[in-house]
């Protein structure tokens, strides 16, 4: 009996600290998330980072840079299709825009309050100008265009 609560114990002490170092690794991942990665949003998180339409109807993007927003869904071929796109141009920009995923199926809110009826669609916003939309699969240099064009003014 005492070798078995022994286990037991020595067990759960290893479990605790295993799941604390697990804890601590996925709080430092999600940190640099942030720099060159794809980020998925939840709706707390979309309310702090991109924009809180509760408070207030008029768009005010709430980011300190411009943002890409890809209102998605895992079962969409042409949302898998584009998703190694935005990860490489996320990796590109790295340091100058964000690039937020939004699973439509999770996030229905969203999705109605976006209009995201159809997907995938890719939301850019600028820093000082008129967020864009573009409905479908576009080829990656297609979105690297439409990030120069509209979040960077370039030509």
């Amino acid at each position: 009996m005492k070798s078995t609560f022994r286990i037991v114990f020595f067990t759960l002490v290893f479990l605790t600290g295993s799941v604390h170092v697990f804890a601590q690794q996925a709080q430092k991942q999600g940190a640099s998330n942030e720099a060159g990665k794809v980020i998925h949003l939840n709706k707390s998180e979309f309310l702090k980072k991109v924009f809180n339409y509760e408070a207030s109807k008029e768009l005010k993007y709430l980011g300190d840079k411009p943002c890409v927003l890809d209102f998605y869904a895992h079962w969409c071929g042409p949302c898998r299709m584009i998703s190694p796109f935005l990860d490489q141009l996320a990796e590109e920009y790295k340091g100058k825009l964000y690039i937020y995923k939004i699973n439509t199926d999770q996030e229905r809110e969203l999705a109605s309050a976006f209009g995201a009826s159809s997907i995938p669609l890719l939301i850019f916003i600028p820093m000082d100008a008129q967020p864009q939309a573009s409905r479908g699969a576009m080829p990656k240099d297609d979105i690297k265009k439409a990030i120069d064009a509209v979040l960077f003014g370039k030509k």
